[in-house]
């Protein structure tokens, strides 16, 4: 079973640079809020994290610029929940216009676990792998 969704948005004034177009820095908003509505449906939000003890910290993100995005733009953000065995979390996700279907940005980010001291946890936790297994993942 794959699990992914889509959230739209239209690009703000605000988000757009001297050029005209989408500043790089706010591609991480973006898979940041889709990471937030994947979570409200599939109940991992970050609220959950911190009530089960941890932290899920971004270790590692990746951005790949296809094509530009501009002021007004409608787009979709399809995040897509990656299967892995390690204590991580991994979504990859795709920026794309929602009339056209035109991919702008495709990215990645990796998630790993600390304890609310900050220390690495390795082992998946038992609240997650309940998580994966009610999700068959």
């Amino acid at each position: 079973m794959e699990l992914k969704i889509e959230k739209d948005i239209e690009i703000r004034f605000s988000e757009v640079d001297s050029m005209g177009v989408v500043w790089h820095g706010a591609y991480s908003l973006y898979l940041e809020d889709a990471r937030e509505a994947f979570g409200a449906v599939y109940g991992l939000t970050y609220a959950n994290y911190v009530a089960q003890g941890c932290y899920a910290p971004i270790v590692d993100m990746q951005i790949k610029y296809r094509q530009p995005l501009r002021h007004s733009s409608k787009v979709k953000i399809i995040a897509k929940f990656v299967p892995a065995e390690a204590a991580k979390i991994i979504f990859e996700y795709e920026i794309r216009d929602r009339e056209t279907d035109a991919l702008y940005s495709t990215g990645k980010t990796i998630q790993v676990f600390m304890d609310l001291n900050y220390q690495l946890i390795w082992q998946n936790p038992d609240w997650f792998i309940e998580w994966k297994n009610k999700w068959q993942q």
